[in-house]
C-alpha cells in the first residue's frame, strides 16, 4: 500500500518546524530544562485529586476541566484495574464500559457510544488500527506500559476529530520521553498473574538521560493467557435451550452423532474454549529538551494473537463440520502493527502565541483472521495522522488554542471472505477551543470544520463530506459547586466499512452489508452538570441527551444467507445472519453520578466511601431500541488506608437489560463483589506497590449487554490476581 496523498504536507511541515527551532533555542547559558512538559514520571507522585488533574491530550484545557468532565485512571487504580484491553480497564468509571467481544478484543463504550463514535488515541494521535471498524478487532495499544488513561467528554473532544462524537479515550505512555530524569537511569515495571485464565503479564520501561538535553527510552511487554474460567454453563439460558432443541430434532431424524455434538456444546461448563491471548510489544524513543521546548521521535512494534469463540447457534460453518484441516478448531486473529511517532512542543516566547504543540503518527497494521490454521481474511491498514495546535498566551481572562489536523488511511482486505472493498479515507480539519472566565462564570466554546473523502477504486465510488461542528458551555461556581450546561451540534461522516461492507465476516460469524448512499450523521447534544465539594463530600452529577439525525447502526435483519449473500433455502441448516448498515433518527439520554465521602481522616488512618451510578437509554425513531446499550450500573466502595496499606472492597450491580431490538437477547441482572489490598513495603518510599485482589468473589455469572458475543462468552468467574509495580 502507498499513501499517495500530499495534501497533508503543509501541516507536516509545520509539525516538523518545531525540530530546528527547538534546537536553535538552546544556548550555553540556557541549559536543557525538563520542566516544560513534566507530567510526573513517578506514578506514585501524581495526585488523584480532581482539582489537580493535568490533561495531556489538550494542554489548552484548564487544570480542572469542569466543562469536559475529564476522568483519569493512573497509579494504584490503574494497577488494580489492569484487566484485558483498554475497554475493561475503564469499566469502573461511571458512563464507561467495555464492548467485551472476547478477552482479546474490547473497546471502550462511553455513554452507550462505541466503535466509530469513540476515538481511542495514543498520546493525542489515533490508534491507527482497525479496532473501530468491528468489535472483534483488538485495540493495538498495550496498557502494560502506559502511565495513565484519560476519558474526555464535552466541547474539548472536537479537537480530536468527528470520530470523537461520543467521547475520546487518550492513552498516555512514555514512548517519547516527557522530561529529563533526575537520576542516571529511571526504571518502571509491572508484573502480574491472574488465576481465572492462568494469565502472566510483565512490562518494563527504561529512561536514561544522555547529556546535552537528550533522553532515551525503551520499553517492552509480554502477556500470555489461557482460556477463561466461568461459572456455570458457557451458553446463556436462551441459547442453550435453542441448541438442545436442535439436538432433539437431529435425534428425531436419526442423526445421533450430530445430536451428541450439539448436546456437548450446550452442556459446556466452566471454561470458554478458544479464548486464549498472547501479546508482545517493544517501543523506543529519543527526545531533546532545550529551554522551554522539546521534541522527540519514537517507534514501536505490537503483536497479538487471540481466539474468537464461534456462536454454536449460527455463523461460519467449516466444510468438514467444524474442524479445520490439521486438527485445529475455531477462529483466531493475529495482528501486527509497526508505528512511528513524532512529538514537538515549541516555546514561542511572550507574544500572542505561547506554544506550538505538534504530533505526527504513522502506522503499518496487518490483521489476519484464521480459520484453524488456514488464512481466511487479511486486513491491511496504512495510517498517517498529524496535528499542529497553537496554544494562546492568556489575554486577560481569555485562553485557548487553535490548529489543524489531517488523517489518511489506506484500507484493504484480501482473501476468500474479504467482506470490505479496498478503500481510502482522507480527513482534514481545523479547530479551536476558547475559554473565558469572568468572576464565578466560565464560558467555553469549541468549533471544528472537517472535510472528509471516502473512496473505493474497485467500486468506482468517491464520497465527499464537509462537516461543521460546534459546542458551547457555561458554568457557575456556587460555594465550591460548579453548575453548568453544555450544548453541541456535531457531525460524523460514514466510515469505509459502513459504506463498502458486502460479505461474510468470519470472526463475527455474520454477513455484513454496507450502504454506499449513507449520509452524514449529525446530532444535537445537551448536558447539564453539578460538580465539586459539598461539605466534606465530593460530588458529580451529569444528565445528558442527544438527538441524532441519520444515525448509522448495524441492524440484525433476522435473515440467514449463504456465504455469497443469497438467501438460505428453506429447511437448509447453517447460513450466516445478515446484518446491514441502516440510518434513521435516534435519541440517547442518560445520567451519571459520583459521590465520595471521607468518613475518617487522620494522620494514621483514613476511610473513604464512594458510590457511582450510571444509566443510558437509546431509541431509534421507529421506537425500537438501539442495539447493545449498557444497563443500569451501581457501584459502592470503601477504601481504608493506614500506613503502607490500602484496602478496598466494592460491590458492583449491573441491571437487567431487556430493552433490546428484535433478534437480540436480553441480559439478566447480576452483582459482583470485589476486594483488594495494596502494600507499599519500602518505608518512606512509595515507589514499590504490591497488590492482591479478588474479583467476582462469589463466582457469579454475568453477561455484558454491550457485547455481540454475550450469549456464548460470559464474563470471567472468580479471579485471584497478584501484581507488583515499581518505579526507581
Amino acid at each position: 500500500m502507498k499513501l499517495s496523498s500530499i495534501g497533508s504536507l503543509p501541516l507536516l511541515a509545520i509539525a516538523l518546524a518545531a525540530v530546528p527551532c527547538a534546537a536553535q533555542a538552546q544556548t550555553a547559558d540556557d541549559p536543557a530544562d525538563s520542566s516544560s512538559d513534566d507530567v510526573g514520571d513517578d506514578f506514585h507522585n501524581r495526585t488523584n485529586q480532581q482539582a489537580d488533574i493535568v490533561v495531556t491530550a489538550g494542554r489548552s484545557l484548564s487544570q480542572l476541566d469542569v466543562l469536559a468532565g475529564t476522568s483519569v485512571v493512573e497509579g494504584v487504580e490503574l494497577q488494580r484495574n489492569m484487566n484485558g484491553q483498554v475497554g475493561e480497564i475503564l469499566e469502573d468509571l461511571p458512563g464507561v464500559s467495555g464492548s467485551g467481544f472476547s478477552p482479546g478484543a474490547s473497546r471502550p463504550v462511553v455513554r452507550g457510544f462505541s466503535g466509530e463514535r469513540v476515538r481511542v488515541m495514543s498520546d493525542g494521535i489515533g490508534s491507527l488500527d482497525a479496532s473501530n471498524t468491528s468489535d472483534d478487532h483488538a485495540v493495538s495499544i498495550d496498557p502494560l506500559t502506559v502511565e495513565r488513561i484519560e476519558v474526555l467528554r464535552g466541547p474539548a473532544v472536537l479537537l480530536y476529530g468527528s470520530q470523537a462524537i461520543g467521547g475520546a479515550v487518550n492513552v498516555i505512555d512514555k514512548r517519547i520521553p516527557r522530561s529529563i530524569p533526575d537520576e542516571p537511569i529511571h526504571i518502571d515495571g509491572l508484573a502480574s498473574y491472574d488465576s481465572v485464565n492462568d494469565e502472566y503479564r510483565v512490562g518494563a520501561s527504561v529512561d536514561a538521560p544522555l547529556g546535552g538535553g537528550f533522553v532515551a527510552h525503551i520499553d517492552g511487554s509480554y502477556l500470555d493467557a489461557g482460556d477463561v474460567n466461568v461459572p456455570g454453563y458457557v451458553l446463556s439460558d436462551g441459547l442453550r435451550a435453542d441448541v438442545l432443541a436442535e439436538a432433539d430434532e437431529h435425534e428425531g431424524e436419526g442423526e445421533l452423532e450430530e445430536a451428541a455434538e450439539l448436546r456437548a456444546v450446550a452442556n459446556q461448563q466452566g471454561v470458554v474454549p478458544n479464548t486464549f491471548v498472547e501479546t508482545k510489544s517493544v517501543n523506543a524513543g529519543l527526545a531533546f529538551f532545550s529551554g522551554g521546548s522539546n521534541f522527540g521521535f519514537g517507534g514501536g512494534y505490537y503483536e497479538t494473537t487471540y481466539g474468537v469463540p464461534e456462536n454454536p447457534a449460527g455463523g461460519h460453518e467449516h466444510e468438514d463440520g467444524g474442524e479445520e484441516e490439521g486438527g485445529e478448531e475455531g477462529v483466531s486473529i493475529g495482528l501486527k502493527q509497526y508505528r512511528a511517532e513524532y512529538r514537538g512542543d515549541l516555546d514561542l516566547g511572550s507574544g500572542f502565541l505561547d506554544r506550538l504543540q505538534t504530533r505526527v503518527g504513522y502506522s503499518d497494521y496487518t490483521h489476519t483472521e484464521f480459520e484453524g490454521s488456514e488464512v481466511g481474511t487479511v486486513f491491511d491498514v496504512e495510517g498517517f495522522e498529524g496535528r499542529a495546535e497553537f496554544i494562546q498566551a492568556p489575554v486577560g481572562n481569555l485562553r485557548g488554542s487553535f490548529g489543524g489536523q489531517f488523517y489518511i488511511r489506506d484500507f484493504s482486505a484480501t482473501g476468500e471472505e474479504a467482506f470490505v472493498a479496498p478503500n481510502q479515507t482522507e480527513q482534514y480539519g481545523f479547530f479551536t477551543l476558547q475559554e473565558l472566565s469572568f468572576g464565578d462564570f466560565q464560558l467555553e466554546g469549541a468549533a471544528r470544520f472537517e472535510t472528509s473523502s471516502v473512496s473505493s477504486t474497485p467500486l468506482n465510488v468517491d464520497r465527499n463530506f464537509n462537516i461543521f461542528s460546534g459546542a458551547l458551555g457555561v458554568s457557575y461556581d456556587i460555594g465550591g459547586l460548579r453548575v453548568g450546561v453544555n450544548g453541541s451540534r456535531v457531525g460524523r461522516a460514514p466510515a469505509g466499512e459502513e459504506l463498502f461492507a458486502n460479505g461474510p465476516h468470519v470472526a463475527t460469524g455474520q454477513y455484513e452489508l454496507g450502504d454506499v448512499d449513507l449520509e452524514v450523521e449529525r446530532a444535537w447534544g445537551l448536558e447539564g452538570f453539578v460538580r465539586g465539594n459539598l461539605g466534606p463530600a465530593t460530588i458529580s452529577l451529569t444528565a445528558f441527551k442527544s438527538w441524532f439525525d441519520n444515525y448509522i447502526y448495524l441492524n440484525n435483519t433476522g435473515t440467514l444467507v449463504e456465504e455469497d449473500g443469497s438467501p438460505l433455502p428453506a429447511g437448509e441448516e447453517g447460513g450466516l445472519p445478515l446484518f446491514n448498515y441502516l440510518q434513521q433518527d435516534a435519541t440517547y439520554y442518560g445520567v451519571e453520578a459520583e459521590l465520595a465521602v471521607p468518613f475518617v481522616e487522620s494522620d494514621t488512618f483514613s476511610l473513604l466511601g464512594e458510590a457511582t451510578a450510571e444509566y443510558v437509554k437509546a431509541e431509534l425513531a421507529d421506537g425500537s431500541p438501539v442495539p447493545r446499550i449498557p444497563p443500569l450500573g451501581l457501584t459502592g466502595a470503601l477504601t481504608a488506608k493506614t500506613g503502607p496499606f490500602e484496602v478496598r472492597g466494592e460491590v458492583q450491580y449491573f441491571g437487567e437489560q431487556d430493552d433490546v431490538p428484535a433478534f437480540e437477547s436480553a441480559t439478566d441482572a447480576f452483582t459482583f463483589v470485589n476486594a483488594s489490598i495494596a502494600w507499599r513495603p519500602l518505608r518512606g518510599n512509595d515507589n514499590v506497590t504490591l497488590l492482591a485482589k479478588v474479583d467476582n468473589i462469589f463466582d457469579v455469572e454475568g453477561r455484558r449487554a454491550t457485547s455481540f458475543t454475550r450469549d456464548f462468552i460470559p464474563m470471567a468467574g472468580r479471579n485471584l490476581s497478584v501484581s507488583a509495580r515499581f518505579s526507581f
